[in-house]
């Protein structure tokens, strides 16, 4: 019986020991750091043009040039339902494309608006010729495209580095913009006195650096909230990424890049002679640049609160407008409220 006893006692022992150093394998895997799985390790590499990726409207071409080179303009005409009240043209930011107006295109639509949403030469579904990049050349093939449409008046909404586009187009062709919504518009200060002048060689070290993880992470800084509808704008990123046309697509970004550092428009806000309202995402603290600030200066940059209310003090005609809460792109993170301040102002008799 003792033997027995003992012979019990033994297997629960060993079974216990057998327990913990299982316990304790376990423990020490689940304690080391998980790597980051890709999102889209299986999904299909994306060309220069986005020709694979889904936009929310039938997209159109236009073909012009930029500094000589042939090119086409992509964008998409979406009719205005019911009474017409006009036309509309949308600038959309660096990082972004055209498709990321589609709630404001929806919007603008139902209201009686004709939308007319551009991608920009060296953006999206368009040409990304190797040239310079200016404000003014983008401001022209713009304008050539109305043109192309027999349209002559219009408003704009612009965001981002649209924003120095749209004031840029404001600028040139008065007699065609009626009225000018800038939302959180880059240009609201003079980056080249704060920022470095930067090499294309080592912009460009950096762009091929980038990775899934790191873009996501820069994205993030726009957004106060970052929703998993956000994540389309990863992903068309990492799909380019994964395609042989990447090195093409990387150095326009950095040409793209220049373009914002070296050609401000702070200098024009005061020639707006249009009604311009500011809508302004009051969590918004984006520097252009920030990687090469010196810290000092990332300090007193980027302050969108104060930068709107300057921007309406130097602008003769401008209503401010702030959201509180939200970020860069208000028109994807409070669309509806977007729509609705952006159509109660264009509606207006002023």
């Amino acid at each position: 019986m003792n033997y027995l006893l003992k012979k019990i006692g033994f297997v629960f022992l060993a079974g216990a020991l057998s327990l913990l150093l299982i316990s304790c394998a376990h423990n020490e895997q689940a304690s080391k750091p998980t790597p980051t799985a890709s999102l889209y390790a299986d999904a299909a590499p994306l060309d220069l043009r986005l020709s694979k990726w889904p936009y929310p409207y039938p997209v159109k071409e236009f073909k012009t040039s930029l500094q000589g080179q042939p090119a086409s303009m992509m964008y998409m005409d979406v009719a205005g339902l019911g009474k017409q009240k006009g036309v509309v043209v949308l600038f959309h930011g660096k990082n972004f494309s055209s498709d990321y107006w589609a709630p404001t295109i929806a919007g603008l639509s139902k209201a009686g608006y004709r939308v007319i949403a551009p991608d920009q030469i060296g953006f999206g579904k368009s040409s990304k010729p190797d040239v310079a990049y200016h404000f003014d050349d983008l401001a022209a093939n713009t304008q050539a495209l109305l043109k192309s449409l027999n349209i002559q008046r219009v408003s704009v909404i612009a965001n981002s580095m649209g924003g120095m586009v749209g004031v840029r187009f404001a600028r040139l062709y008065p007699q065609t913009v009626q009225k000018l919504v800038l939302e959180n518009p880059l240009g609201l200060e003079d980056y080249s006195k704060d920022i470095p002048p930067q090499k294309n060689e080592d912009l460009l070290k950096l762009e091929m650096a980038q990775t899934e993880t790191s873009y996501r992470r820069f994205l993030q800084t726009y957004f106060p909230v970052w929703q998993p509808s956000y994540e389309k704008f990863v992903e068309v990123y990492v799909r380019v990424q994964k395609g042989p046309d990447y090195p093409a697509y990387a150095k326009t970004s950095v040409l793209t890049y220049q373009m914002i550092a070296e050609k401000p428009v702070v200098n024009d806000l005061p020639q707006l002679k249009m009604p311009v309202l500011l809508v302004i995402g009051q969590k918004d603290r984006t520097v252009f640049g920030r990687r090469f600030a010196p810290p000092e200066a990332v300090k007193s940059l980027g302050n969108f609160p104060e930068l709107g209310k300057k921007a309406q003090a130097t602008i003769p005609n401008a209503k401010l407008v702030p959201i509180e809460n939200v970020g860069h792109v208000p028109h994807v993170e409070v669309p509806d409220q977007f729509v609705k301040i952006v159509v109660e102002f264009l509606n207006s008799k002023s």
